[in-house]
């Protein structure tokens, strides 16, 4: 009987694939790499600003460390998913503008499939790319000349996890994703007095796999307190796409067009990432997490054009570092407690992170986080497992002498917590 239902969520997890929505950001930063990189944590993290490389919860989906599977409930099959929306205010030289949107995010879901063995599965983003700017310039000779900038599409990942516990402490884990996705992005000038008009198009499209294996130790330090210790890495390889760029030049006198083609074999890669995250739950009612993780996308060459011709450049991308802290807090776990209000988590926590990009060889925004939630538990006559995350985030991006990014996000998510693996009794 379960394993129909399992299959039922693969479904439903590519039927939301067929429908994911192409980029979930407005941002002009999106331009530069592969986009924007996405926080594919879940309901829980999302509250603790996106914590959870040592986190285990028998009760909650963490796709951050595979490891954590290993730690779900012998009787349940999680189910989890997710969406945002968001405002963003840009403001550059006392110009603002503001932008809104809403987008699907994840879904993803976790059972025990043997003794100490969790498995996970779902769709995740990973890059975001999607913006839409004009600039205006004002020369003597050719007169003014506006350029309008688009982007869309992104990465998005499907994946497979499993994770282990070897002995009491200790559990191991691995995600296998398929990434796939497109990005394309355009440059087209207007040209107010001068004969020729030059338009560059951007495409490429990625299908490629991604490796991430986990551990966590988990010490007991008394009768009521546990701490843990996770650690995460990813695998750096060439994505093995082509980058394909498009020179259009349009006569005016002639009005004819001519186009010039430009290959990048190879031209974008994942770089090897690192996490360590450290938990302390006092009392099963007290949680605090801090995350750590380095992605070294210095050593990732991109493609660009230089010089009338379209190659691979070092120099454009560095090293991204990001720290995080969260706290978790429920008044009183305690089942046989009837209060409603002493089973509500309180969520909170902030953020730090390094751009991975140079623009015109200076540093890309730094960013500041804050975010803040609840998980209300969904209580009904055969269930009261399930729970409803909520959770408010605000994003600050600023680089000096480039756009300052401040941005308000609401993430929703519901949490299934079925007990599908219960053998009932009949008397």
């Amino acid at each position: 009987m379960y394993y129909n239902r399992i299959i039922g969520c693969l479904l439903l997890a590519a039927t939301i694939n067929g429908a994911w929505a192409q980029g979930g950001t407005k941002s002009p930063y999106s331009q530069f790499g592969l986009g924007v990189l996405s926080d594919y944590s879940q309901g829980m993290s999302r509250g603790m600003n996106g914590v959870g490389y040592a986190l285990q919860c028998g009760n909650q989906v963490n796709t951050l460390n595979p490891a954590s599977y290993a730690g779900v409930d012998s009787l349940t099959m999680l189910f989890d998913m997710g969406l945002s929306g968001q405002t963003t205010n840009f403001k550059e030289g006392g110009v603002s503008r503001n932008a809104s949107m809403a987008a699907f995010e994840y879904v993803a879901a976790s059972f025990r499939a043997w003794k100490n063995v969790g498995v996970s599965f779902g769709v995740l983003p990973f890059t975001n790319v999607g913006y839409d700017y004009k600039t205006t310039s004002h020369n003597g000779t050719t007169g003014s000349m506006s350029e309008q900038y688009t982007g869309s599409g992104g990465i998005h990942q499907v994946f497979l996890g499993v994770g282990v516990r070897l002995a009491k402490p200790l559990s191991v884990g691995v995600n296998a994703a398929y990434l796939w996705g497109s990005i394309d992005r355009s440059a087209v000038p207007t040209v107010s007095s001068a004969s020729n008009s030059l338009t560059k198009k951007y495409a490429t499209s990625i299908s490629s796999y991604k490796l991430d294996f986990g551990l966590q130790w988990e010490q007991r330090l008394n009768r009521r307190d546990i701490l843990t210790i996770g650690a995460v890495v990813g695998l750096g390889h060439q994505l093995k796409n082509d980058a394909e760029m498009r020179i259009m030049r349009l006569n005016s006198s002639s009005s004819k067009t001519d186009t010039a083609l430009f290959v990048v074999n190879d031209a974008s890669a994942l770089p090897m990432s690192y996490g360590l995250g450290l938990a302390y739950k006092h009392a099963e009612n007290l949680t605090v997490a801090a995350d750590f993780s380095l992605a070294k996308w210095g050593g990732v060459d991109v493609p660009g054009y230089v010089d009338g011709s379209y190659k691979k450049l070092s120099g454009q991308l560095k090293d991204r570092q990001k720290v995080a802290l969260g706290v978790d807090w429920v008044p009183d776990p305690n089942p046989a407690n009837r209060n409603y209000l002493d089973h509500i988590h309180y969520r909170f926590g902030v953020g730090y992170a390094s751009p991975y990009y140079y623009i015109n060889g200076q540093e890309g925004p730094k960013e500041l986080s804050a975010s803040i939630g609840v998980a209300l538990p969904i209580i009904n006559g055969y269930n009261s497992r399930s729970v409803l995350n909520i959770s408010g985030q605000w994003l600050h991006s600023k680089a000096d002498g480039f756009i300052t990014e401040n941005t308000f996000r609401i993430n929703i998510g519901i949490t299934f917590n079925e007990r599908w693996f219960m053998k009932w009794k009949v008397d």
